[in-house]
């Protein structure tokens, strides 16, 4: 491990979250120690600052200091300059899913949308983890389905006939602007980026209950108010070099890192990496796959014993 002198990584006690769809594999796979022994969790929120979820630094300078103190008493000194109008709360939010069953058909309510609906704008990007054999997602709408043509579907119970479905592999990844229609399929373990934000509309949840034995809320007035049809059987993204996806909220980009080389460190801005294969040092630190972690500004360097991946989010 290089010891480094500089900036050291900030990592953030996981947040997790109990779903109906959930599994064990953050456990058994990714070795996290999940708060329950039995229960399904679908979802850890490694890098988050919501009202009711300030995410807790787990060691070093900053341990027990939560994102939001960082943010507010620290800006510029560990986020970098120029964020003064980024907003009350860190902007964004980073997550690991693990999906044994499908999630709900939802949609995110584009901006537009908020003043008239409530919530929040949510556009948010997947990439895979792994994958099971036939592992789906489902994204946007098939060649033909308009907004009439879904409405009816939804009433008489044929929702899944107007997705579109993709069968992605690990490595992959998928763009969700708002107002893009998903559902994410049991088998995924996803590395999602996203707006901080925690707006859902459902519309349909594959007929089942939820963990409290009742049905889960749908939304499908407010769902089909935000929906986009003109968004037809979209594919997976496409890389343009390193870079996966650039919009007006995040930057994410896949770096490989080769033994003997270092990358990033010593920036003007902040970073958030999550590595996807093999293992990185940084600093004091080594993270394994699944792991995430905050470099505040003028952090060290990124280094691998052996072959690693790393995912790179920054502001847009």
């Amino acid at each position: 491990m290089s010891e480094g002198s500089g900036v050291q990584p900030v990592a953030f006690e996981p947040v997790y979250k109990e779903r109906v769809w959930g599994g064990r594999v953050l456990e058994t796979d990714l070795q996290r120690q999940l708060p329950d022994a039995e229960m399904p969790f679908g979802e850890a929120w490694d890098v988050v600052d919501r009202p009711d979820d300030r995410g807790r630094v787990a060691t070093g300078a900053h341990a027990g200091r939560t994102l939001h103190e960082l943010w507010i008493e620290q800006r510029e000194e560990l986020f970098g300059a120029g964020l003064e109008h980024a907003g009350p709360d860190f902007p964004l939010l980073l997550k690991i899913l693990d999906a044994r069953r499908h999630l709900s058909v939802q949609v995110h309510p584009p901006a537009s949308a908020v003043a008239e609906l409530g919530g929040e704008a949510k556009t948010e990007m997947w990439y895979v983890l792994a994958a099971d054999p036939g592992a789906k997602l489902f994204v946007g709408v098939k060649e033909g389905v308009n907004r009439e043509v879904f409405e009816r579907a939804v009433a008489e119970g044929r929702t899944e006939e107007t997705l579109h479905v993709l069968e992605p592999k690990a490595g992959e990844f998928l763009f969700i602007p708002s107002g893009r229609l998903h559902a994410i399929g049991a088998g995924l373990l996803l590395f999602e980026m996203q707006q901080n934000s925690d707006t859902v509309y459902r519309v349909f949840d594959w007929n089942r209950l939820g963990l409290s034995g009742a049905p889960r809320e749908l939304h499908t007035d407010q769902a089909l108010r935000c929906i986009d049809f003109d968004d037809v059987e979209p594919s997976m993204g496409e890389a343009q070099g390193e870079r996966l996806v650039s919009c007006e909220h995040f930057r994410v980009e896949r770096w490989e890192i080769e033994p003997g080389t270092a990358r990033g460190g010593g920036e003007a801005r902040f970073a958030l990496y999550t590595v996807v294969e093999g293992v990185v040092d940084c600093g004091q630190s080594t993270f394994g796959p699944g792991r995430s972690f905050l470099l505040p500004v003028g952090g060290v360097s990124l280094e691998a014993p052996a072959r690693s991946v790393v995912l790179r989010t920054t502001l847009a």
